[in-house]
């Protein structure tokens, strides 16, 4: 049964109860000393923008059930106008920034948003490439990251509209890693089960103070009564990040928690090994978007003197599904990893409920829940959860693939690739597209890359069907870590006798003979952290006359 729920009420209820501390913190330069010098605002001054930009969108024309596309950098502006959107009940759609031009436009126009509110380079795209925008029919135009709302003073405090639990709250988009991004449609109940599923699961205080190194999470702070701290970091490039811009933000604001993806937390850990660097007010990190290599979490140990590392696992369309922190992986579970069982992700969360199906690239109907796989056996991850969303954004070809109606309930398929052990853990075995079929034989990436990963000269693989005689074959690619990439036949063929003797170590592995080096690999725009292996396949493929 529907009630009524709505994100942004907790902003005001921060604001009557902790009005004077401080809510954001948005860098703008350095002082002399070299510190970062921040704007900060507290939780009420916070709260009187929210009202602010309410005001002004509705004065524009923004009401309850706009769809507004929101095109905003990090900051000030992109948390105050989109709690002012879930105010007046408009539903904001969100873009990432770095998937290029032209699938940017493909969801822009499927989206069919009525409201543009953008910075200056969103209106000037508007309007060099109209097709795309042509369902908008109004322009409000932001400022940069440290933009205050217009008309602040004198504005009156906004009524928020009562919404329901199931009623359309945002739109947001899939990172389109394995294939076209999609407009996963959110409900004001499902942000309201994030919120309390990562304040239980995760003992999150109010007064703490979170970096979050992906925009969208910056937007449950006010509700965790949590002080943000905006990273400076390019959203559409978060790989390019300088870690040491990172460390003195954690450093200089105290930060008690952080969010970003195994690639980011890989640099910002080298850094401080390198430099010496503990960062001891570090209660929690989040480690997300892509498999955590056990290495990676021994190397936490020691920069998180008074925390711990956790990765949580799930989605874009459910999220959180079950986590696991670096001390349980480390004592039970990164052995099995590097012997190519996969990567543990934990128990699942309160209310979260996961099946193994028999793997299929087809619709499934709901007796396939019925008939789920015993334990240990490999099949594909079908969630359901308080979170978990129903549909596609007018795709209904796309959520007829993805989800399975059992009465009211709607469970998920992760498009992963994974299995339950015996003490309920859920372990991810790679993703359901990028699996390789060789016969009889399927190869699963992660179950293979693991292997690989824990050797010192490799800073990740990724397993390919690469055609070579016309025949597929199993092929891991390797991305050497820095000042590891072979330079001459001798070291090249020192480094293939490495993988290979690593490779005959498990049963998923010894059947790989072939190995190719690359520089760099192709990754999804939002975290830099997951390997497009369909792409790589193809670039491969062309590099070698397929």
């Amino acid at each position: 049964m529907a009630s009524v729920a709505n994100v942004s009420r907790y902003l005001d209820r921060m604001s009557e109860k902790r009005g004077d501390r401080v809510a954001l913190m948005a860098p703008r330069g350095r002082s002399r000393s070299g510190e970062i010098d921040y704007l900060r605002l507290t939780f009420a001054e916070l709260s009187r923008e929210q009202d602010a930009w309410a005001g002004q969108l509705r004065a524009g024309g923004v009401m309850r059930g706009s769809r507004v596309l929101l095109m905003a950098r990090p900051g000030l502006p992109l948390i105050a106008v989109c709690f002012a959107l879930f105010k007046l009940g408009a539903v904001p759609i969100v873009i990432d920034p770095g998937m290029g031009l032209k699938s940017f436009l493909a969801c822009v126009k499927r989206s069919r948003p009525t409201v543009l509110v953008g910075i200056s380079l969103a209106i000037w795209v508007s309007r060099i490439f109209p097709a795309a925008f042509g369902s908008v029919t109004k322009k409000i135009k932001l400022g940069g990251s440290l933009a205050r709302a217009p008309l602040l003073s004198g504005t009156s405090h906004t009524q928020g509209a009562i919404t329901q639990t199931d009623d359309l709250a945002a739109i947001l988009f899939t990172s389109g890693s394995t294939g076209p991004a999609k407009g996963v449609c959110y409900e004001h109940g499902m942000f309201e089960a994030q919120v309390a599923a990562i304040r239980q699961k995760y003992e999150i205080e109010e007064g703490e103070v979170d970096l979050p190194m992906l925009p969208i999470f910056a937007l449950f702070n006010p509700a965790l009564g949590m002080t943000t701290v905006i990273p400076e970091i390019n959203p559409s490039k978060p790989a390019t990040v300088d870690p040491q811009k990172i460390v003195q933000a954690i450093r200089q604001q105290e930060v008690t928690n952080s969010f970003g993806s195994p690639v980011l937390w890989k640099k910002i850990g080298a850094y401080c090994r390198v430099n010496g660097i503990r960062l001891p007010s570090l209660k929690r990190v989040l480690m997300a978007g892509a498999s955590v290599p056990p290495h990676l979490l021994r190397d936490f140990k020691e920069v998180l003197p008074n925390g711990k590392a956790h990765s949580p696992y799930g989605a874009t369309e459910i999220l959180p599904v079950s986590s696991i922190d670096g001390d349980q992986v480390l004592a039970e579970t990164a052995e099995l990893t590097e012997r190519g069982k996969g990567t543990c992700v934990g128990k699942l969360l309160p209310g979260v409920e996961a099946r193994i199906v028999s793997i299929s690239d087809e619709p499934l109907e709901s007796e396939t829940l019925e008939s789920a796989l015993p334990i240990g056996e490999v099949g594909e991850i079908v969630v359901n959860g308080p979170s978990v969303t129903r549909e596609y954004d007018n795709l209904p070809g796309a959520t007829r693939s993805a989800k399975i109606k059992v009465g009211d309930r709607i469970w998920h398929r992760m498009g992963d690739l994974g299995y339950l052990d015996e003490s309920d853990r859920l372990w991810f075995c790679g993703r359901l597209a990028e699996r390789v079929e060789i016969g009889e034989k399927t190869f699963l990436s992660d179950c293979c890359e693991g292997v690989f990963n824990g050797m010192p000269e490799v800073f990740r693989s990724a397993l390919v069907g690469l055609v070579r005689n016309g025949s597929t074959v199993p092929c891991i690619a390797v991305q050497p870590m820095e000042g590891s990439f072979p330079k001459s036949r001798v070291e090249r063929n020192q480094f293939l006798d490495g993988l290979r003797r690593a490779a005959a170590t498990t049963e998923m592995t010894r059947d790989i003979r072939d190995f190719v080096f690359r520089k760099t690999f192709p990754v999804d725009v939002r975290h830099n952290a997951k390997i497009n292996r369909i792409e790589l396949a193809r670039i491969l493929n062309r590099e070698i006359g397929n």
